[in-house]
């Protein structure tokens, strides 16, 4: 289930720091940024999917977490999947944009997974049933769900019908017939097509998140937002002819690593070790550090607490990068100098290694921000130029949008106006895949343009 508070953090993540304030806050000078027309919305083309870098030791042992864990930590006593030829139908209102992601989808499935997915018509029984209704209706059942699958249903009347039974009870499960997936018709087409990835490839395989995952959308970070090179090879395993519905983890441990030699050649030569397991302490203080229950000073405890368990664990992961990017975006409206100090130890650990460029990328763009705003267009300038290559891969359309808002004002800021205009039109268009609704795009707009010392006059 991708979750409010994880959607909130993905929405966070494209968000800026906030201008100073105080005595001579500042307020925004309207400028014609704001007067510009929107362009047509842009969307990507073919996704460009790095292969997995991790050994095959060390994705066999994510397969099995993966596959035999539940995010809320349940086991499951045996793989299921579905057997033979899987059909996919969408239905309720479905956006036009939303159409083109599913068949994307469907094809990078076919051809990178190598399963046998297809899509038939609405009125048509379908292994796979995905149901577009309002936002409201949703979460009027299930209020921290931004989007989710269960196992054997098929509508969301049905659903609301026996959602307490043990029909959605993935645990009992013998093999996989039906699943439905309920995803909002009134939200930003990316985080629709977000949602459409991962639930998605929850009906189809892993029901888990694991935090040490750097370059997955089976991981609650939520720094992914389509299906990786990893995740398609950890899809393209579980259908493995090799495996079936009903087989224990011992049994699938047996044979995982000759799958993975046939599918995954490379990954017998080199990659980083299996780090060691995710203290359930680090996912409770995460959790509760991003969620929407605590209030702001248990956040950012929580947070430090995060950091604190990374620093004793000794880790230079994924997970200590998240947890000191946490503090960082918890203290940007307290404390910019503990928010700056966070982010910048954030920026060391994703720029440690390979696969974590997507990661070091949201940080960049809250550095580029801060530089922004402390008048160091220059500086702003080169650190978005450094995040968008890997923004444009992860096809991360409001990041994307973001950073280029950010470089258009620091260009504005260096006198280079008519460069800034053709970046700006850029990113609104990307803004509209991202944001969705123009008084969305708009409020973006001005966040960013608020930064920006050309654009702000002392109030008396």
């Amino acid at each position: 289930m991708r979750s409010v508070a994880a959607l909130c953090l993905a929405i966070a993540l494209s968000a800026c720091g906030a201008p100073p304030s105080g005595p001579e806050a500042a307020r925004r000078v309207p400028t014609a940024t704001d007067l510009l027309p929107l362009p047509p919305m842009k969307t990507f083309g073919a996704p460009r999917v790095n292969a997995p870098m991790a050994s095959n030791t060390a994705i066999t042992r994510d397969f099995l977490e993966l596959a035999f864990q539940m995010e809320s930590g349940r086991r499951l006593p045996i793989l299921t999947r579905f057997e033979g030829p899987i059909t996919l139908r969408v239905t309720g209102t479905v956006p036009a944009v939303a159409r083109a992601d599913v068949a994307r989808l469907i094809g990078r499935l076919r051809n990178e997974a190598g399963i046998d997915v297809t899509q038939v018509p609405s009125d048509r029984a379908a292994s796979i049933t995905v149901e577009f209704l309002p936002r409201k209706r949703m979460q009027a059942l299930v209020p921290q769900a931004a989007c989710f699958v269960v196992p054997r249903l098929t509508s969301w009347d049905e659903y609301r019908r026996s959602r307490r039974g043990p029909a959605v009870d993935w645990t009992t499960l013998e093999t996989r017939t039906r699943a439905a997936v309920f995803v909002p018709s009134d939200t930003p087409p990316q985080e629709i097509r977000d949602c459409l990835h991962e639930e998605i490839a929850q009906a189809l395989g892993p029901l888990n998140d694991l935090y040490r995952l750097p370059d997955s959308v089976f991981n609650d970070d939520n720094f992914h937002n389509v299906l990786t090179g990893f995740d398609m090879l950890i899809l393209r395993a579980y259908y493995a002819p090799e495996l079936s519905s009903g087989m224990s983890m011992e049994e699938v441990a047996m044979r995982l690593p000759g799958i993975l030699s046939r599918i995954n050649p490379r990954g017998g030569r080199a990659g980083y070790a299996p780090p060691e397991p995710t203290p359930h302490a680090f996912v409770e203080a995460i959790e509760t550090a991003l969620g929407p229950h605590a209030g702001a000073s248990r956040r950012k405890s929580a947070a430090m607490k995060a950091v604190a368990i990374a620093e004793a664990e000794g880790w230079h992961d994924a997970r200590a990068g998240f947890a000191w990017f946490a503090l960082g975006r918890l203290s940007l409206g307290s404390r910019l100098d503990t928010a700056l100090e966070a982010f910048l130890k954030a920026r060391r650990i994703y720029g440690s290694g390979s696969g974590m460029e997507v990661q070091a990328a949201h940080v960049d763009m809250q550095l580029a921000a801060f530089a922004l705003s402390a008048g160091h267009a220059e500086e702003a300038e080169a650190i978005t130029l450094r995040a968008l290559p890997a923004v444009a891969d992860a096809e991360n359309a409001a990041l994307l949008a973001t950073l280029m808002l950010i470089r258009a004002e620091a260009l504005e800021a260096q006198g280079r106006a008519s460069e800034a205009r053709a970046v700006r039109l850029d990113a609104l268009g990307w803004a509209r895949y991202g944001f969705g609704g123009e008084a969305d795009i708009r409020r973006r707009v001005s966040e960013i343009a608020a930064l920006s010392p050309a654009n702000r006059t002392r109030v008396p």
